[in-house]
């Protein structure tokens, strides 16, 4: 089901350890997005794909229901490359290799193996906030001998953007089994996204038009818990996107 293969996992450590190092330090100032119209369309097309990527679901947990008195609530971080310097340039006024998005999440156990979630978050200095929900359940809730095994549907919006609206939808599949105080988990779904230029950025000689990237995106991660303390680390590539979240906080 899996084929984390293609991930080119050499490439990850260095993510990974940013996404980690970013939880920890403060993060950059950077330009605000305010000339998205100076794009042409063969350049908003990337800069669509890497703003799906990036403001897309990630949940940062392993398949395993929470149960109808369990809790998730996190602070942490993802890291995620762009696919080309010069859109964000552009934009931005700066150009920009990978992107930074804080975040705070929480998730919510019901009855029946069912999972509700939900995060908000922001790419600081650029005027992006966005918020997203999630509805997970576990076709497998996973004991000493079979792993879980859940199904995803999550959807974001962009928000504190005047020239752009954007919205991402996503449905995906994972895998995980715990190991003492580990649980490995890894998965693979399929993203959504919807990039419509506003009235403000179509003032150009060449009006920019709504781009709808549809991207795969694979995942691999671990989850470490003490008592009632978690730390998560995942990478991921969505569509041409590579990217690495961390996640700490409270799990039980």
């Amino acid at each position: 089901m899996i084929a984390l293969a293609n991930l080119r996992l050499a490439r990850y450590p260095r993510l990974a350890l940013a996404a980690f190092a970013f939880a920890g330090t403060p993060l950059e100032s950077w330009a605000e997005i305010d000339d998205i119209g100076s794009l042409s369309q063969a350049q908003f097309k990337p800069f669509s794909r890497d703003l799906v990527s990036a403001l897309s679901y990630k949940s940062i947990t392993p398949a395993e229901p929470l149960g109808i008195t369990g809790f998730d609530v996190g602070v942490g971080v993802s890291v995620m490359q762009t696919d080309t310097d010069l859109p964000w340039g552009i934009a931005l006024g700066t150009e920009k290799s990978y992107l930074t998005v804080p975040r705070i999440s929480l998730q919510k156990g019901l009855p029946f193996d069912v999972d509700v979630g939900g995060f908000y978050a922001t790419i600081p200095g650029t005027g992006i906030q966005f918020f997203g929900a999630e509805v997970k359940y576990a076709l497998v809730e996973g004991n000493v001998a079979l792993p879980a095994i859940a199904i995803r549907a999550a959807t974001t919006k962009l928000t504190g953007l005047e020239q752009l609206d954007l919205d991402t939808r996503s449905l995906e599949r994972t895998v995980s089994k715990g190991l003492l105080n580990f649980t490995p988990y890894a998965g693979m779904g399929k993203v959504w996204g919807e990039v419509t230029p506003q009235k403000s950025a179509l003032s150009g000689i060449a009006p920019l038009s709504k781009e709808s990237p549809d991207m795969v995106r694979v995942f691999a991660g671990l989850n470490f818990s003490v008592f009632l303390g978690s730390l998560a680390i995942e990478v991921e590539k969505t569509g041409d996107n590579l990217g690495a979240s961390t996640k700490i906080g409270i799990r039980f």
